[in-house]
């Protein structure tokens, strides 16, 4: 009897540790992400999102990976006396119940020394890790930046009648 006690103890401590962890990964939803489409031969490029934080804690993204690339950085842009510079970040913050947005002019992940050319309708494995050590595998769509501005629909706006 003590020997069947021992396991179910076990048992239900292993159920509620497997439970915390999956709850904690879940906790993240990622939207809206892709890879930016590069000419062949550049060396980096760069990753955007947006992630959701569904708990009542503020967390932080404090790592990205991914096997295209041999380095991987969490960046921002920011405006120092009108000169827009990118910099290193150690953490992303996302608030609770909040969303972080990763996107152009803003933070982003970098992925330098690119051991493959990134083409449009390719996908790029992206590790992401938090402060709470969970983790979130993504498969994210190579596209290309829009560079054309639309008006009415599918109409392409038309810059040569513009006056500058």
């Amino acid at each position: 009897m003590r020997n069947y006690l021992r396991h179910t103890i076990l048992l239900l401590g292993a159920l509620t540790l497997s439970t915390a962890v999956f709850a904690a990964e879940g906790d993240f939803t990622v939207t809206d992400a892709y890879v930016r489409a590069v000419p062949p031969g550049t060396p980096t490029s760069l990753a955007f999102m947006t992630i959701k934080n569904s708990s009542d804690a503020d967390r932080k993204l404090v790592k990205a990976d991914s096997p295209v690339a041999k380095t991987v950085e969490l960046h921002n842009h920011t405006n120092e006396n009108g000169v827009m510079k990118m910099r290193q970040v150690k953490e992303i913050i996302v608030k609770a119940k909040g969303q972080a947005e990763l996107k152009t002019g803003s933070y982003h992940v970098m992925l330098i020394d690119l051991k493959q050319t990134l083409k449009e309708g390719d996908t790029v494995p992206v590790m992401l890790t938090f402060d709470d050590g969970s983790t979130k595998k993504l498969e994210l769509p190579v596209k290309m930046p829009q560079t054309v501005m639309k008006m009415d629909g599918d109409k392409a706006m038309d810059h040569s009648k513009m006056k500058h």
